[in-house]
């Protein structure tokens, strides 16, 4: 098993410096693609990569959202021979310390999608722990099961056969992704693992989430999944029987 630590970055040059010192413990070959970010953001990051020789950036010329730059990297992770990614968000929100666990349930089942199941604090705002709240729902209606504790964190673990394969079902390009993904992974026959991990909002964070842009692609995303749960229901249920 090889794995790297995969992470997407659009104009979070300054949380990523501190994300990265805190992953140097752990040894992990570190790509950063850049989705498109802007000169400032560019200048730290070849900074970055200058100083940090873990680190490798990859750019993308404009900005396609989370789930296209995920998608490069996941490319880019197989051509460098990588068979595991381990991907946190820039913007500093996840629990770093926590990637030996994730390390731990890949290597005990190399072929399982390993899920961060988020552990809020004081910082969270409640209207982001309804909005997950019917997430989750949504994709437990989709996947016939309770498999996915959460379907929106970013602190995940891929088997990079697993991504790219999904990945070409055509999983969408922007926040869509992680929901998208996590339950088009159970219809793919993947075993799904979770891992708590505590998830910060740290003061003054950046959120590219865009309520009149992502809200609707989103729903359209759950109802798309909802469409073909007839026709996938025997599976999933075989599914639920053995889990």
């Amino acid at each position: 098993m090889k794995v790297c630590a995969l992470i997407p970055c659009y104009e979070h040059g300054k949380p990523l410096c501190a994300v990265l010192e805190s992953l140097a413990p752990f040894e992990l070959p570190c790509l950063v693609i850049d989705d498109g970010s802007g000169p400032d953001t560019q200048e730290r990051l070849d900074a970055i990569e200058r100083e940090l020789p873990f680190v490798r950036v990859q750019r993308l010329p404009v900005n396609r959202g989370k789930g296209a730059a995920l998608k490069q990297g996941f490319v880019l992770a197989a051509d460098l021979g990588f068979t595991h990614a381990v991907t946190l968000d820039a913007d500093g929100q996840h629990e770093v310390g926590k990637v030996p666990d994730f390390l731990d349930a890949m290597r005990k089942e190399p072929d399982a999608l390993v899920l961060g199941e988020p552990i809020f604090d004081a910082s969270a705002p409640r209207s982001r722990i309804w909005a997950r709240q019917l997430s989750r729902v949504a994709i437990w209606v989709a996947t016939l099961s309770f498999e996915v504790r959460d379907p929106l964190c970013g602190m995940r673990a891929f088997p990079i056969a697993l991504a790219l394969e999904v990945a070409r079902a055509g999983v969408g390009d922007r926040m869509e992704f992680d929901p998208e993904f996590a339950a088009r992974a159970v219809f793919a026959g993947a075993p799904v693992r979770n891992v708590p991990v505590r998830v910060v909002y740290p003061p003054g964070g950046l959120s590219h989430f865009d309520v009149r842009r992502d809200f609707p692609v989103m729903g359209a995303t759950y109802l798309r999944l909802w469409g073909g749960m007839l026709a996938r229901s025997p599976q999933l249920l075989r599914r639920g029987n053995r889990s």
